[in-house]
């Protein structure tokens, strides 16, 4: 004990306050004295873990995300429960609920509902007044609330954890303009254009075409709503429509509609296809040859950044969590 009191600075006194718990300790001074004795190998290091942690306050971190049936969000709500268990400034606890629908209504009452039971809310949404208007009302509790994967424009969000849509998207176009042909045709399938994700993804790919490419035909699909059958009735239809296109680009979910019609129309090899997200179905279409390039963002880089700035933000330093938006990945048949 008086070798953890001499490298933690304190004295053995205060050592034998945080290990027996007798009277109260600061937090920071406890976890001094946890420190020196990790590194000391202190046999009773863990009861000291213990006490250190009783130190901490309790938070409960509620989680809105979309589709439960969705590969990617179960694996996205997995790391943010590994995240927030190795948390050390906090007791964290999670709450998930997922959402079935893209209605602002419902996802507007789902974080106001949310709210209630959190202390701070991260939630993947479509852009619209009504969410707004409750992120707002989250804001005047006291609640903070941060956007994933797709921003949302309220003066009030506290901050957003995602990749850079326009920048994936020009990356998508500049992968096209090498893979489709001289003159391509090129097919677009949009989620949602209420998702600001999509959007900007759909604009960095037409701003780049339109610079490196100005001759590609674009063809719209109609918008898709991230919903595979849907997917698959647009891709049918664009496909059909027009026998001359080369290329696809999808930004959003519902990847699987778009591979089963291009495997039923025996377009894969012909048409050159980009989509977002990893998935074991995008995975074995990149085996399979029906999909070329994914983009993908990384799931357990953003549970864990959204987590540490929820914490930043529960413990009065939101204003040092990170505001540069994460790497992307781009993902062959080659690199898997």
């Amino acid at each position: 004990m008086r070798d953890i009191a001499r490298k933690a600075g304190v004295g053995t006194a205060t050592v034998d306050r945080v290990l027996n718990g007798r009277a109260p300790v600061r937090q920071r001074t406890a976890e001094r004295v946890l420190a020196a004795a990790d590194e000391l190998n202190y046999h009773a290091r863990r009861v000291i873990h213990r006490r250190v942690e009783a130190m901490s306050p309790q938070a409960t971190l509620g989680f809105i995300l979309q589709k439960e049936g969705k590969w990617f969000y179960r694996a996205l709500a997995a790391s943010i429960r590994s995240a927030a268990g190795a948390v050390a400034k906090l007791r964290a606890s999670v709450e998930i609920r997922f959402v079935e629908s893209l209605s602002p209504t419902v996802l507007a009452d789902a974080l106001l509902g949310m709210a209630e039971r959190s202390d701070a809310v991260a939630m993947v949404s479509v852009d619209h007044p009504r969410i707004s208007e409750a992120i707002a009302k989250c804001t005047d509790a006291s609640v903070p609330v941060l956007a994933m994967l797709s921003q949302l424009d309220s003066p009030h969000i506290a901050g957003f954890v995602g990749v850079d849509g326009r920048k994936a998207g020009r990356t998508a176009g500049w992968f096209m303009t090498r893979a489709a042909g001289s003159r391509p045709e090129v097919g677009l399938l949009v989620g949602s254009h209420r998702y600001l994700g999509h959007e900007a993804q759909e604009l960095g790919f037409r701003g780049y075409m339109r610079e490196f490419a100005p001759d590609t035909r674009l063809h719209d699909s109609p918008i898709i709503l991230d919903d595979a059958e849907v997917a698959y009735e647009a891709t049918t239809e664009l496909l059909t429509l027009n026998p001359g296109i080369t290329g696809l680009y999808h930004c959003g979910g519902g990847a699987t509609g778009v591979i089963s019609a291009l495997r039923e129309l025996d377009r894969a090899r012909s048409t050159f296809y980009i989509c977002h997200g990893r998935s074991p179905a995008t995975k074995q279409a990149l085996l399979d040859g029906v999909v070329d390039v994914t983009i993908a963002s990384p799931v357990d880089a953003i549970a864990q950044r959204v987590v540490d700035s929820m914490v930043l933000h529960l413990t009065g330093k939101g204003h040092e969590m990170s505001r540069t938006p994460l790497d992307f990945q781009l993902i062959t048949a080659e690199n898997l």
